[in-house]
């Protein structure tokens, strides 16, 4: 096969994902050489030697749409992992049931009967809020989470309290006042500390720690929550993180077997070390239709994940490719009459899932048949 180009395959993303490959030779092709797992590294594959082995099959070429995905695993869940820190000094009289779901302006627990409200904001609550003699006095995020959380539960308009306030104005004590008397305690426009909890998010509850009837102390935690959107996640090896980006299209696979759709809202920058040496990075799917993704928790999913596409790629499967000792690949064509040659391709896009590769720069054409070993 002297002459043939030194081709090498196009990685997408710049790694292919590990595509095993053992391909058989028929007798008539003895000195070329059979691709052993092409697609497992970076480098060019180690070639073995072929015999004339098992039995093999054609495959007719085809144009067709072709799509870059892999399968990995994942768990599928729900975002976010809150630790609810309380902040009063009582007895514990109320707790929520765990996997309740509690939003903002509802009590999320009870302290010697007093509620514990639940607002949203990201900046944990650790001090008194009232008004002071002047509205500059009383200012800072807490203070601008809560007046957004007021307008936002009606309790004040945006007029009275305009969008990014953080000052502690006249409207906000009004507006305490008010959520204070939906609450059914005191009204007096201050919002003492342990009086509320922010969370980034309307709380899903998973465990709780406290105890009814048992003592609660300031800074100690008495349950644990997630939000209420939906998520899956993936521990992908950390040497794949060139291989997806932020916006990929995924298909999600549900315990039920049923499937749908999900878009990568996140990868990981930080590996973690697992056993045996590896390290994996967390890759975060959103699913396009949550309701779709039923009640599961800490469910086993599996994700296909879309990471290129073309059309009209003419398509042959990536067990039809022969490695050849001058470099580069082939495959087989049957031709009518018994003769079989070997044709030079050029590898395009791979799609791992269903085991096609594109082939470009090349004298296969549609409608001609190739050698496959039946493995």
């Amino acid at each position: 096969m002297n002459g043939m180009p030194d081709v090498r395959w196009r990685h997408r993303r710049g790694a292919q994902w590990a595509v095993v490959a053992a391909a058989a030779l028929v007798a008539a092709a003895a000195a070329v050489m059979v691709i052993a797992n092409p697609f497992a590294s970076h480098k060019p594959p180690n070639s073995v030697v072929a015999g004339n082995a098992g039995q093999t099959s054609l495959y007719t070429v085809a144009r067709d749409d072709l799509s870059s995905q892999t399968q990995v695993s994942a768990t599928l869940g729900y975002a976010g992992s809150y630790t609810v820190v309380n902040q009063a000094q009582g007895t514990v009289t109320e707790l929520p049931m765990v996997g309740q779901v509690v939003s903002q302006g509802h009590v999320l627990y009870r302290v010697d009967g007093a509620p514990v409200v639940l607002l949203d904001g990201n900046t944990p609550a650790y001090r008194s809020l009232s008004e002071g003699a002047y509205a500059s006095e009383v200012t800072g995020a807490d203070v601008a989470e809560l007046n957004a959380d007021l307008v936002a539960l009606g309790y004040a308009t945006r007029a009275e309290i305009p969008a990014g306030s953080d000052q502690f104005t006249w409207w906000t004590t009004d507006a305490v006042e008010k959520l204070q008397k939906a609450l059914g305690v005191t009204e007096t426009g201050t919002l003492a500390l342990g009086q509320a909890v922010f969370l980034p998010s309307a709380a899903r509850v998973e465990t709780t720690s406290a105890t009814p009837g048992g003592a609660v102390q300031p800074g100690q935690p008495v349950l644990t929550a997630t939000s209420t959107a939906r998520q899956v996640s993936i521990a992908l090896d950390a040497d794949e993180q060139s291989e997806v980006s932020v916006g990929d299209k995924v298909t999600i696979t549900l315990p039920n077997n049923q499937t749908t759709p999900g878009v990568i809202s996140s990868v990981g920058a930080v590996a973690t070390a697992q056993p045996g040496g590896s390290s994996t990075i967390t890759v975060e799917v959103t699913p396009t239709d949550s309701t779709a993704t039923g009640t599961w928790d800490q469910a086993p999913v599996d994700v296909t994940i879309t990471t290129g596409s073309v059309g009209n790629a003419l398509v042959v499967p990536v067990d039809a490719l022969l490695a050849q000792s001058s470099g580069g690949y082939a495959v087989e064509v049957a031709s009518t009459g018994g003769i079989r040659r070997l044709v030079p391709v050029s590898l395009g896009l791979f799609d791992d899932a269903d085991g096609l590769v594109q082939v470009t720069r090349t004298s296969l054409a549609a409608g001609q048949q190739i050698v496959v070993p039946n493995l």
